[in-house]
């Protein structure tokens, strides 16, 4: 799954820590260039995340959801850049206001076979 795939939950699951359910939102795509219709994409998949939770389906399609917080996180594979973090600020929120976190995060792609590893001097 992606975030390209807008009707579509990516992942679902509790978090040990906190006991939150916790719906994730996996994004792969490159910063730069075409951000406007990416971040469409973005926010038709927040949307329609914050609708399945809102309509109950979360709880018909994953019962141990029943009785926690919810929070929707959003993976990224790039750092998120310039227009994408203001995007994101204000979907936040939006987010906070309907009582539903939203965080994100990012993986920076494995380091390059022929670059030394930083192993802490």
């Amino acid at each position: 799954m992606s975030v390209e795939q807008t009707n579509v939950v990516d992942a679902i699951g509790i978090e040990r820590d906190s006991d939150r359910a916790i719906l994730t939102i996996t994004d792969h795509l490159p910063f730069g260039g075409r951000d406007e219709e990416r971040l469409l994409l973005l926010q038709d998949k927040l949307n329609a995340y914050l609708a399945f939770i809102e309509s109950g389906e979360l709880l018909q399609a994953y019962p141990d959801a029943c009785g926690r917080k919810v929070t929707v996180d959003i993976v990224f594979k790039h750092e998120p850049i310039g227009p994408a973090l203001a995007f994101l600020e204000r979907a936040q929120q939006v987010m906070a206001s309907a009582g539903i976190p939203l965080i994100w995060r990012s993986f920076s792609p494995e380091p390059n076979e022929n670059e030394p590893e930083d192993r802490g001097a």
